[in-house]
């Protein structure tokens, strides 16, 4: 029999792109899908809309206590819970997945059975739907080092990756005290505990809008990261340089951030600290030679 795959949408106040997601699973090339959507509180027509799916047997519709809101990291969660497929494949409420994302990616896994985790590219979408840039470029070469993955955040987790479920259990849940980056935080904790591969070619198609959660909260994401490294540190065996040009760019991120909100003395302190931690792509920033991740 094929392997069983659940798929996990955590969904929030997505009614304008919930049901694209929706279908872009329902109308995958592979056939043996678990789908578990996770409402996480939803005050739009969202729930309603899953709830027509559930009616019809589609997906199942998972909901938190009094359907109040928890955050992404609680409803994914939530998902893991009751998923019970081999592979896990984790998809945005906004995002799709291309048609074949997942019977290219179980193939890959069946046939790689050290490997734990693959991913492919993202195609980066408007609102309405064009498509505009792949992610990571079509250039993209995967050494299979951790310490390269904790140092630039280039894998997609939702909508890119296929996880073994048997890693996931290894691994943990999601960190819920985080309300921002923690998919990054939970993709180099699945790195660290299995070999990763790629897989040229999009496998699901990114939406870039004002309204997603990856712009809001930059302040939040950056402190986060810094949480997500000192956690790092102490569980994997990282290369010094790793850590110290990872600290270095959240202090550059850090600095943006607090010029942007015109708070010059914190701003230069944080440049200053990004500049000592990692010289030489910090000069390379300034020149234009090198845009940092």
């Amino acid at each position: 029999m094929k392997p069983l795959v659940s798929v996990l949408t955590p969904a929030y106040n997505r009614a304008a792109f919930i049901r694209e997601a929706v279908e872009s699973v329902l109308n995958q090339t592979y056939d043996n899908i678990e789908y578990i959507v996770i409402d996480d509180g939803s005050t739009d027509e969202t729930y309603s809309i899953l709830q027509e799916y559930e009616d019809t047997g589609r997906l199942r519709l998972l909901t938190h206590k009094n359907r109040q809101n928890s955050g992404q990291s609680a409803s994914l969660n939530l998902g893991l819970k009751a998923a019970t497929g081999d592979y896990i494949v984790i998809l945005d409420s906004d995002d799709r997945l291309h048609q074949d994302k997942i019977q290219k990616q179980v193939e890959f896994l069946e046939q790689n059975s050290g490997i734990g985790m693959v991913y492919g590219q993202a195609m980066a979408i408007d609102e309405g739907g064009k498509e505009l840039f792949p992610i990571p470029p079509d250039n993209h070469f995967e050494p299979g080092d951790p310490n390269r993955l904790l140092l630039d955040c280039y894998m997609a987790l939702p909508g890119g990756a296929m996880v073994r479920k048997t890693v996931f259990d290894r691994v943990g849940f999601f960190e819920e005290d985080f309300r921002a980056s923690q998919d990054h935080d939970m993709v180099i904790r699945l790195a660290e505990a299995a070999p990763f591969a790629y897989m040229k070619g999009t496998a699901f198609y990114y939406r870039k809008h004002d309204d997603t959660i990856s712009s809001q909260g930059l302040e939040r994401r950056w402190r986060a990261g810094f949480e997500i490294l000192n956690r790092a540190a102490t569980r994997y065996p990282y290369k010094r340089s790793t850590l110290r040009k990872r600290r270095a760019l959240l202090h550059f991120r850090m600095g943006q951030v607090y010029w942007k909100q015109g708070n010059v003395g914190r701003s230069a302190i944080h440049i200053l600290l990004a500049g000592f931690g990692d010289p030489v792509r910090a000069v390379n920033v300034i020149l234009g030679v090198e845009k940092p991740n």
